[in-house]
């Protein structure tokens, strides 16, 4: 996630570059700040995550509402502008943000490609739809505040059969193959895009980054549990997109970065839920097990 105004770094998978770039490991030379303490994308170990009590479920402004918008191939990524009336707020954020752009990390061929990863597991994709607080007029200007952007992480995981809410998405893709190239999508809202809202109450909470060069530790990261299916066509439907040399564009993830002592907090719709079934059965004083 996200700064694609700097151009001498690439993924892993580049083997090589239209010109001399950067990998990964090397992304502290480009930007310093990519050598900090409190980066992105992490490893969220389940049985560390501390369950907060605060983070109840977000609230989701304008998000049924539907928008027409540039889908682009920036180099590094497919990349969607959002509508800034569109805005989340809730969950212990502090502040209401407003949307500015979403965009996607995949694999190869629909392969391990998440940022994120759980327990190790490594999803197929996942989306990044980015917000900033919304006093401020430009990511540049958010970024100098510490909770100054907010990004919700959403997996995908291979499903036996399509989801038609992608099909603009997907069927955009022929027409954006190679880097500066766009299309129009109609029609679309981040409702269709996500889980329904009652599926989105567990997540994991945490202080990070960017996950792309300058890498700037300005970042409030919500990241779901639960997946969104997609089929293997549609998954691997992104990875005949092109990086700028013309080879393929996959792997565009960052590896996961050491916590350094930061926590992870959890949000407590599972015990809620846990707790209220065993309230339920002392209740009715049952005698089967719950």
């Amino acid at each position: 996630m996200l700064n694609w105004a700097f151009s001498d770094w690439c993924y892993q998978s580049q083997f090589t570059c239209a010109k001399p770039c950067q990998g990964p490991l090397k992304w502290h030379e480009v930007a310093p700040t990519c050598g900090g303490k409190a980066q992105s994308p992490i490893n969220i170990v389940t049985k560390r995550a501390r369950i907060d009590s605060v983070l109840q479920p977000l609230t989701y402004i304008s998000y049924q509402h539907a928008f027409h918008s540039d889908i682009i191939n920036n180099g590094h990524s497919v990349q969607v502008n959002l509508p800034d009336s569109a805005k989340i707020e809730g969950g212990n954020l502090g502040s209401t943000y407003k949307a500015l752009q979403l965009h996607f990390h995949w694999g190869a061929h629909g392969g391990p490609g998440s940022e994120h990863t759980i327990d190790g597991e490594q999803y197929p994709m996942e989306m990044h739809i980015v917000h900033i607080k919304q006093q401020y007029h430009s990511l540049a200007e958010a970024l100098k505040d510490p909770s100054g952007v907010a990004v919700l992480g959403l997996f995908y995981q291979e499903s036996g059969s399509s989801n038609g809410k992608y099909d603009s998405i997907i069927n955009a893709l022929q027409s954006i193959k190679s880097p500066g190239m766009n299309t129009t999508l109609y029609d679309l809202s981040l409702d269709s895009l996500i889980p329904p809202h009652s599926n989105l109450t567990a997540y994991y909470r945490y202080q990070g980054s960017l996950t792309t060069p300058q890498c700037d530790e300005a970042v409030v990261w919500t990241v779901f549990e639960n997946p969104i299916p997609l089929s293997k066509q549609q998954l691997s439907a992104f990875s005949q997109l092109s990086f700028a040399d013309g080879t393929n564009m996959t792997d565009t993830f960052r590896p996961v970065q050491p916590l350094n002592g930061r926590e992870v907090y959890r949000s407590s719709a599972v015990t809620v839920i846990f707790n209220s079934l065993l309230l339920l059965c002392s209740f009715f004083a049952l005698s089967l097990s719950c």
